[in-house]
C-alpha cells in the first residue's frame, strides 16, 4: 500500500492547496511535498533490492479487459521515486521567492505533476503507465501556458503536440502488444516480456516505443521543441521538465523497450546509438553558443540525456546502472543550475552572459554553490556526475569502441560551456547590471545545500544506490539477453 500512498498523498495535498486560498497554498503544498518525502524514505528503509518488486498493490480497472490499476516498486523505480520526491520539496521551496498570481493553482499542479511522475515510475500494468504518462503533461502544460514568458503560448502548443504525437505511437504499440496476449488478454508488463514476436513485429513497436520515448527525453532530432520551453516556463516548470520529467522517457527505454523488443535492439539498436550520441556532440556544440544562461543549461540537459540514451542501447550492466545513476546526477545538478541562474535573473532581470560579469565579488557563497554544482556537472571526480559519465562511457565502449570515444567528447565540450558560463557570470569586471548584487539569502541557501550534500554523497559513496538499481538491472538484463 506504500506505492499507493505515495500517489495519493501528493493529489490529496493538491486538492487541499487548490481549495485553501492564496494565504496558506503555499504551505499546504511544502507540508504536502514533505509528506511525500517522508513516505518515500520508509519505503526506501524497509526496501529488499534481492526481493525484487515490493509494496505492490492491484485493483480492477477495466475489470472485461482484464486491465488492472496495478502498481510496486523495485530498484530501478525507487531511486526516481526518491529522485521525484526530493526534488519536489526544493522546486517548491526555490517558488517561493516569487509572487506567482494564483498560487493555489500554481502549487497545486506541481503537486499533481509529482504525483503523475511517482505513478509513471511505479506502474505495472502497462496502460496505467501510459495514463500516468500523459497525465504529467497536463500540469507542466498549464504551469508554462499562465506563467510563462511572452511567446508561452506558441512555444507551449509545439510542447503539447510534440509529446501527444509521440504518445500516439506508444498506444498504438501497447494496444498491439495487448492483443498479442494469449488467452484472456492482459496488459501487465511482465506478460509483454514472455512474448514471443517475430523480428518484424518487434521492429514495429521498437520504432513506436523509440518515437515516444525519444520526444520525451528528448534525443536528437526530436528535440526542437525544447530549448523554447524550458526557457519560457516559469523556473519551477523548467525545473519540473529537466529534473524529473525527460527522465520519464529513459525510464520508459528501460521499463518497457529493453525487455520486450530485444531483436528490435539487435536490429535497430545501432541507429539509435547513433542518434544518441549525435545529440550529445550537437547539443554541446549549440550550448557552447549560447549568451542566455536558461538557454544554455537547456542545450546542456539535452546533450547529458543523449549520453543516457546511449547507455541504455548499450544494453550493459555498466550502461545501464550508468543510466539510472546519471538521471539522479542530472536530476540534482541541472535543479541547482536553473535556480542559480534564476537568482541571477532576479537580481539584474538579465540572462545575457554579456551583460553580467563579476559576482563572485560581491556573493562568494553563490559563487562556491554554483561552481560545485558545475563541476558535478562536467563529471569531476568525487562529485555525483563523475560516476554516472565513467558507468556510462564504459558501457558504450563494451558495445562500441569508436562510438565511445565520440561520446567522451562531452566531457570536453561539457568543460567548455559550463566553465564559459561559469567565467562571463562570475568572474571579469561587474557589469553595469550587476551593481548593488547581494549573495545567498537563508532561504537561497535552504534550497541550494541539500543539493550540494547529494552532488557529494552521490560522488564519494555511489553504492548507496548503485546497490539498490543492481539486481533490478541484472534481472533486466537476463531477459533481453534470453
Amino acid at each position: 500500500m506504500l506505492t499507493l500512498i505515495l500517489i495519493l498523498l501528493p493529489i490529496a495535498a493538491g486538492i487541499v492547496t487548490l481549495m485553501a486560498g492564496e494565504r496558506m497554498a503555499r504551505q499546504l503544498a511544502l507540508v504536502g511535498s514533505l509528506a511525500a518525502l517522508g513516505a518515500a524514505v520508509a519505503v526506501w528503509l524497509q526496501f529488499d533490492p534481492a526481493a525484487g518488486t515490493q509494496f505492490a498493490y492491484k485493483y480492477a480497472w477495466i475489470r472485461s479487459l482484464g486491465i488492472n490499476f496495478a502498481g510496486g516498486i523495485d530498484g530501478i523505480s525507487l531511486i526516481l521515486v526518491l529522485l521525484t520526491t526530493f526534488l519536489t520539496p526544493l522546486i517548491m521551496l526555490s517558488a517561493f521567492r516569487h509572487d506567482y498570481r494564483k498560487p493555489g493553482s500554481f502549487y497545486s499542479l506541481i503537486l499533481f505533476m509529482e504525483a503523475a511522475l511517482i505513478g509513471v515510475f511505479t506502474a505495472t500494468d502497462a496502460f496505467l503507465f501510459y495514463l500516468f504518462f500523459e497525465a504529467a503533461l497536463i500540469p507542466v502544460y498549464f504551469l508554462a501556458a499562465v506563467w510563462g514568458g511572452e511567446n508561452r503560448l506558441k512555444v507551449t502548443l509545439k510542447f503539447f503536440i510534440y509529446t501527444i504525437f509521440g504518445s500516439l505511437f506508444m498506444l498504438v504499440a501497447l494496444v498491439y502488444l495487448y492483443y498479442q496476449t494469449p488467452g484472456t488478454h492482459t496488459s501487465d508488463i511482465t506478460a509483454f516480456y514472455n512474448l514471443n514476436l517475430s523480428a518484424g513485429q518487434q521492429g514495429f513497436i521498437f520504432w513506436a516505443f523509440f518515437i515516444a520515448f525519444a520526444i520525451k527525453m528528448p534525443l536528437f532530432p526530436f528535440h526542437t521543441w525544447q530549448p523554447d520551453t524550458y526557457t519560457e516556463s516559469p523556473t519551477p516548470a523548467t525545473m519540473l521538465l529537466s529534473g524529473i520529467m525527460l527522465k520519464m522517457g529513459v525510464y520508459g527505454l528501460i521499463r518497457l523497450l529493453l525487455p520486450i523488443v530485444p531483436l528490435g535492439m539487435q536490429n535497430w539498436g545501432m541507429l539509435a546509438m547513433i542518434l544518441s550520441i549525435i545529440g550529445i556532440i550537437y547539443g554541446s556544440i549549440i550550448a557552447i553558443q549560447q549568451n542566455d544562461m536558461k538557454r544554455l543549461i537547456a542545450y546542456s540537459s539535452f546533450a547529458h540525456v543523449g549520453l543516457m540514451a546511449a547507455g541504455v542501447f548499450s544494453t550493459s550492466l555498466n550502461g545501464l546502472q550508468g543510466a539510472l545513476i546519471q538521471m539522479l546526477a542530472h536530476g540534482i545538478n541541472v535543479i541547482g543550475l536553473f535556480y542559480i541562474s534564476d537568482l541571477i535573473y532576479s537580481r539584474t532581470k538579465t540572462r545575457y552572459l554579456d551583460q553580467l560579469g563579476g559576482i563572485s565579488q560581491t556573493s562568494p557563497h553563490l559563487s562556491v554553490y554554483f561552481m560545485i554544482l558545475l563541476l558535478g556537472s562536467v563529471a569531476l571526480p568525487l562529485t555525483n556526475g563523475f560516476v554516472g559519465e565513467f558507468l556510462l562511457l564504459s558501457g558504450v565502449f563494451e558495445f562500441n569502441g569508436k562510438l565511445a570515444a565520440i561520446a567522451g567528447l562531452t566531457i570536453i565540450l561539457g568543460s567548455v560551456y559550463m566553465l564559459r558560463l561559469f567565467q562571463k557570470s562570475m568572474f571579469g569586471p561587474k557589469g553595469k547590471l550587476v551593481e548593488g548584487f547581494h549573495d545567498l539569502t537563508a532561504g537561497e541557501r535552504a534550497v541550494l545545500l541539500p543539493l550540494i550534500i547529494m552532488v557529494f554523497w552521490i560522488g564519494i559513496y555511489p553504492n548507496t544506490f548503485l546497490k539498490l538499481t543492481e539486481p533490478a538491472v541484472n534481472q533486466l538484463l537476463q531477459i533481453v539477453t534470453n
